[in-house]
């Protein structure tokens, strides 16, 4: 192994930070210096970073019944590059309060699919999209039943208009494979949830 490949930059220097816009969400134009692998630094270099609260995604399980809550709402960022913007996803939710991640999670999954959580599961923590957005996600497996579970949900003030249904495992991971489902903590959960399920059903069943 060379030094350069052990070599972990740590320095940034940011020369110029300004607001572009903002909104409920906010653009940040920047201009920063990093330190490079070889010990050096960078250029002057400009970026612009879309700066977003943290997010909650919760994939709501019931482990007796090996079936998956989702849900179905419209998303404009999907608006043109996919033939139906009404994409199926989970539970989720923005940090957008004192709140910690857990206490979303359950709040999202009553107000968005009216469902409660006896357990909550971690499965990891990621960036979507770190090139340009300071987004962080914290994703779990939730312990539901779905008996009963449907409908449409969420709330008026927030223009909310999410239909719930309830899926075989296997049917939500077909649909994986088909493209049906297309975001990513979505799939993420998913993929985790079959690589993981016999655990999951054998400490939650």
């Amino acid at each position: 192994m060379t030094d350069i490949a052990k070599s972990t930059p740590s320095k940034i220097e940011i020369v110029q930070r300004d607001n572009a816009f903002k909104g409920f969400y906010q653009l940040d134009r920047l201009q920063l210096r990093h330190e490079k692998f070889d010990g050096g630094m960078s250029r002057v270099i400009n970026r612009e970073v879309f700066v977003r609260h943290d997010a909650v995604c919760v994939l709501p399980y019931d482990p007796q019944r090996d079936e998956v809550v989702l849900n179905e709402q419209f998303r404009v960022g999907a608006m043109g590059r996919t033939d139906n913007p009404w994409l199926i996803e989970m539970v989720a939710g923005l940090i957008d309060k004192d709140e910690q991640p857990e206490e979303v999670a359950h709040r999202e999954a009553e107000e968005e699919a009216g469902l409660t959580f006896s357990a909550l599961w971690p499965i990891t923590k990621y960036f979507p999209s770190p090139g340009g957005s300071t987004e962080y996600v914290h994703l779990y497996l939730g312990r539901c039943d779905s008996t009963g579970v449907g409908g449409v949900h969420g709330l008026e003030e927030e223009a909310e208009d999410i239909r719930v249904t309830v899926w075989a495992f296997e049917d939500a991971l077909q649909a994986v494979r088909d493209g049906k489902i297309s975001n990513a903590a979505s799939i993420i959960a998913l993929q985790w949830l079959a690589l993981n399920r016999a655990e999951v059903r054998g400490l939650w069943q």
